[in-house]
């Protein structure tokens, strides 16, 4: 960390130096699930609040609000471009390299912006769309990390990454990378801590952006009786010690870990909450009984299959050649070995 000293002046987060050369905020708002009507105020209460990072993607179908709301603090003098630091990501639809700028052009377009801070790929499983319908695409990743690395080279953006990459996918990308990956944004909190792809990161010097810190209990497809990372004993038990909430001893429990985190919320009293994290530090000993709860991966999209007689739920995209959860390709093997994919 650049900077690490606990807030003293509004706005001044601490930031961790990407292999790009360039600064990224250590804490940042994000914006998936934000609806459009209200990702708008959302985006300059944190702003007003001190938020410096923002962290958007085409998919999340809100980009074109999150520009206006950047317009309006540009135009009030609230904040200079220079001072504010903006994500996107690259859909799966668009990993085709002639595809990539004109999908990164979109986006600027969209947040009203000359160029972004940073760049991901979204997921490492590309699709292609074909009469309205979806198929899986086998672009590979590398051939998208080229076409991302001329999106730096035309000054369209400053530093490129990777989002939902396990270790042997960050690792084919940095076997023929030129420019280095500076990023990789992962669903992380203390039910799915991450500890050995955030250190594979660390190790090659590419920084972690952790998403879902809050357990993201307002996902689309919760199912009844999955565990509420927000409810968990341990870690309200830890809140009362340091007389925080739950979600704010969640977010500086990635702060504490050198992590970046990105948590969403179009509350205002939540946006200052979540912000509320820079008077504190969490002691080694509750960083190591947080992190010895159950393992829970939310952000899995399922979907509904009827196998021998049965209708059973499984990850979406599970037959992809490119799924990256492998203990979920563990857990639905014998699944997968039984049912086609009519996308494949």
């Amino acid at each position: 960390v650049d900077n690490p000293t606990p807030m003293d002046t509004k706005g001044a987060v601490p930031t961790l130096t990407l292999a790009s050369g360039h600064k990224m905020p250590i804490l940042g708002l994000g914006t998936w699930k934000s609806k459009p009507g209200k990702v708008e105020e959302a985006v300059k209460k944190a702003i007003e609040v001190g938020y410096r990072h923002i962290d958007c993607a085409a998919i999340y179908g809100n980009e074109p609000e999150v520009g206006a709301a950047l317009k309006t603090c540009f135009e009030k003098g609230l904040v200079k471009r220079e001072d504010i630091f903006v994500t996107s990501k690259l859909w799966n639809t668009k990993h085709k390299k002639e595809d990539v700028v004109p999908a990164l052009k979109k986006t600027l377009k969209d947040l009203g912006l000359e160029y972004l801070d940073l760049y991901l790929i979204h997921w490492p499983t590309a699709f292609a769309q074909q009469d309205g319908k979806f198929k899986f695409d086998l672009t590979p990743n590398t051939e998208t990390w080229a076409a991302m690395e001329a999106a730096v080279a035309a000054g369209l953006v400053r530093s490129i990454g990777l989002s939902n990459f396990n270790i042997s996918q960050v690792d084919e990308i940095l076997k023929v990378a030129k420019i280095k990956p500076s990023v990789n944004q992962i669903e992380s909190n203390p039910f799915i801590p991450q500890q050995e792809l955030i250190g594979h990161c660390k190790k090659n010097g590419i920084e972690v952006t952790a998403y879902s810190p809050l357990g993201s209990g307002d996902r689309p497809w919760v199912a009844e009786g999955e565990p509420k990372l927000l409810e968990d004993k341990t870690l309200t038990d830890v809140a009362k010690k340091y007389k925080k909430t739950p979600a704010q001893v969640c977010i500086r429990y990635q702060i504490d870990r050198n992590v970046i985190v990105i948590p969403k919320s179009v509350t205002p009293s939540r946006i200052e909450a979540n912000f509320d994290v820079l008077d504190f530090k969490i002691g080694e000993e509750d960083m190591k009984s947080l992190e010895t709860t159950k393992f829970f991966r939310s952000c899995v999209p399922v979907m509904e299959i009827t196998l021998e007689g049965k209708t059973i739920k499984i990850p979406r995209d599970l037959k992809h050649p490119n799924f990256p959860f492998e203990e979920l390709l563990e857990k639905f093997k014998d699944v997968a070995a039984k049912y086609k994919d009519e996308r494949a």
